[in-house]
């Protein structure tokens, strides 16, 4: 508690940074921005892209075997096993919580015109910036927690016990039990709540990331610029929606195309072929999300002079 309350008094820089609101088509231009950042620097954004599934990864390295050994033993996991698995998720992903903030670097340093790698994610821990953007990591946490306890309470607070009887019945291979009462009502909360924390994520991080804000500051430009931006955040989820239409069906095309090369060849092309596309598009997903959080962070909070020089450069 002592390192949170101190992270956020560390860095002041942008204080006086005010949040924007935007029209509702800057929803749409989060999202054509997040796509076309990837492709004009493809070697920093997707290398750095491939560097972070890595990290992303060690959560499941860690928990896996914990799930495989309560399977082969038949046995269902005990409520202190679930716990200290999500515990242990947790702590390597706030060790994970600077290179968000890294990756973002990168993608503000490309669409800058400035020189950057993908090992330039791990400038955080080089420059001594980890502890507050863990503890940023580590705040949002416990928003989150606030969060779900807001819509438990709303919803009913059978669906905590349910979750815990759904993952008890996952270890022993049982059915899951029955939807409790209040399980729609839950779901729209959350994906209201969602649209919401999309933007607070992407403006805080980028706050504490790029503006050099405080921990509690950056929270709470987070909130209000999300605030500010509920239209243009509703197109942008609209537009996503739309977007991974198209991208799904013309995934499904190639898989098609590949599936009949596999009958002509044999199957093992047809895995050899897939595994590698499969990769890509994790791989461009990633820069495409952390794209659109960075336009949609300089759209709201990034400074005038900076949003300049990234327009010329784009130019």
């Amino acid at each position: 508690m002592l390192g949170l309350l101190g992270a956020g008094a560390l860095i002041q820089k942008g204080e006086n940074m005010a949040t924007r609101s935007n029209g509702p088509a800057a929803g749409f231009g989060w999202l054509t921005n997040g796509f076309s950042a990837g492709f004009r620097h493809p070697k920093p954004m997707l290398g750095g892209a491939a560097l972070l599934v890595v990290a992303c990864l060690l959560p499941t390295l860690v928990t896996l075997p914990m799930q495989f050994g309560a399977i082969g033993t038949g046995m269902a996991q005990s409520p202190t096993a679930l716990v200290s698995m999500m515990a242990i998720s947790m702590l390597i992903s706030l060790l994970i919580m600077p290179l968000y903030a890294g990756y973002l670097q990168v993608v503000d340093a490309t669409e800058r015109g400035l020189s950057a790698s993908a090992l330039d994610i791990f400038n955080p821990y080089r420059r001594g910036e980890a502890w507050r953007l863990i503890a940023f990591g580590l705040a949002n946490i416990l928003l989150y927690i606030i969060v779900i306890a807001i819509v438990i309470a709303v919803a009913g607070s059978g669906i905590a016990s349910w979750y815990m009887q759904v993952m008890t019945a996952q270890a022993a291979h049982q059915p899951p039990p029955g939807l409790p009462p209040g399980f729609g009502t839950a779901m729209a909360l959350i994906m209201v709540f969602g649209l919401f924390m999309t933007g607070y994520y992407a403006i805080s991080l980028g706050q504490v990331a790029l503006g050099k804000r405080s921990v509690f500051g950056a929270i709470g430009d987070g909130l209000v610029g999300a605030l500010k931006n509920l239209l243009p955040l509703l197109v942008f989820a609209v537009s996503l929606v739309l977007a991974w239409v198209v991208i799904v069906i013309a995934f499904a095309i190639v898989a098609l195309l590949l599936t009949l090369i596999g009958k002509l060849v044999g199957a093992w092309l047809t895995l050899v072929l897939m595994i590698p596309l499969y990769l890509a598009m994790m791989l461009a997903m990633f820069a495409v999300m952390f794209g659109v959080m960075y336009h949609l962070w300089r759209d709201v909070c990034g400074d005038d002079a900076v949003s300049g020089v990234a327009a010329a450069t784009a130019a």
